[in-house]
């Protein structure tokens, strides 16, 4: 059914040239619409800057200003309830435009890295290499979709029950609108401005993904490539060494492609990992302590995008790592017993590289894998410890 509307997440025939920078396209789509990127035509780039400028000033800088104004105007009129639910969200959008800042500055960084997948894609002349292409194509612009699913479900999810109950669902604060005599004004304001920051959010979150799933893709290869190292009989020692230094060539692409990806993550994935354990700490004290039951069902898939910034790429970056050892020893398996010496000496060299694995650091500080992850959430069930412990839910209930 989603193939009928979004062609590109299903896996095309090798009859159709795909490129891995095809899996950006949906991402790449979204980036478009907000000024990230630019423009194909030169005549339109004042235009196009000054759309940035104010898609961005709004969003990153306003939004997160209404909402703590907002705080200060009504705090009272708050209940406790509303309160954290507007609270994880508010704390969530100022992380969240520290993420899209560190986006856009890396938007060079990202071209370099889509240069040189094109130059990896060069060695998938094989019908199985080009086919493992398509599949890793269709399933970033798959992931795309899904996250555009799971994040929109839950403006779709809190919206209309907070507009039946002629309540706000996120409390803004918007100059010269008196939120109850333009109550539907002020609503339809709230659910459009929160709608255009979840899919910048989401930007951030699925381009780490995406391109990381890009560069397993072509370790993947990389592995099947050095398991048929001087499997072909009849060919000189020359055509060997050759078919290993090419190898060698690939392992330095892939190690390149990642590098100039490194500092575009490093600081989103910092400030994802400063947010989780608070933003899912103050949801499960909503959930716990103060919510009805669709307000629980709204925060309970809160908690779940949430989750959904991190998880999927400490995973996969955990996989990345497992990948490191097996192409080592993809390339210790082969059939190396019979080479001369210089194919020998170049492969114990090559060895050394492969073992060391490929992994990221969030801000410097922390290494990007499940461990952290799990770390991070943790301090979300230490706050509702604290919480419970002391009662402090019951004085506001």
């Amino acid at each position: 059914m989603l193939c009928k509307f979004f062609p590109h997440i299903s896996k095309k025939p090798l009859s159709e040239r795909v490129h891995s920078r095809d899996a950006f396209i949906y991402l790449d789509r979204v980036m478009w619409s907000f000024g990230w990127t630019e423009p194909e035509n030169k005549r339109w780039v004042l235009p196009y800057n000054l759309w940035f400028a104010l898609v961005n000033i709004v969003m990153l800088i306003l939004l997160p200003i209404s909402m703590s104004i907002e705080y200060l105007h009504r705090f009272k009129t708050f209940s406790a309830g509303e309160f954290l639910s507007s609270l994880e969200i508010g704390v969530n959008i100022y992380g969240s435009s520290f993420k899209c800042a560190f986006t856009m500055m890396g938007f060079k960084k990202r071209q370099e890295a889509k240069v040189l997948l094109d130059q990896l894609d060069k060695r998938c002349v094989r019908d199985e290499e080009r086919s493992t292409v398509h599949r890793y194509v269709a399933m970033g612009n798959f992931f795309d979709i899904l996250y555009h699913i799971f994040y929109s479900s839950f403006v779709v999810m809190n919206f209309p029950y907070f507009l039946l109950q002629r309540r706000h669902a996120w409390r803004m604060y918007f100059p010269y609108i008196d939120p109850e005599k333009q109550f539907f004004i002020s609503s339809i304001a709230e659910c459009f401005l929160m709608t255009e920051v979840i899919y910048m959010d989401l930007c951030t979150d699925v381009c780490p993904l995406i391109s990381m799933l890009m560069a397993r893709c072509h370790i993947s290869l990389l592995k099947q490539r050095l398991r048929n190292l001087r499997s072909e009989p009849g060919r000189t020692e020359d055509e060997y060494l050759e078919e290993l230094t090419e190898c060698i060539r690939d392992h330095r692409l892939i190690l390149d492609y990642v590098d100039a990806l490194r500092p575009v993550f490093s600081g989103t994935i910092f400030v994802q990992f400063l947010l989780i354990g608070t933003v899912l700490g103050l949801s499960m004290i909503n959930l716990m302590f103060f919510s009805t039951f669709w307000t629980g069902v709204a925060t309970c898939l809160f908690m779940f995008d949430v989750s959904m910034e991190t998880f999927p790429f400490c995973y996969l970056c955990n996989m990345i790592i497992d990948d490191c050892q097996e192409m080592a020893d993809s390339l210790f398996q082969s059939d190396w017993t019979s080479a001369d010496r210089r194919y020998k000496s170049t492969l114990v060299y090559f060895l050394h590289n492969l073992q060391q694995p490929i992994t990221l650091t969030a801000g410097g500080v922390f290494p990007i894998c499940m461990q952290t992850n799990l770390a991070m959430v943790k301090l979300a069930f230490s706050v509702v410890t604290i919480i419970k412990q002391f009662n402090l839910a019951e004085r506001f209930q």
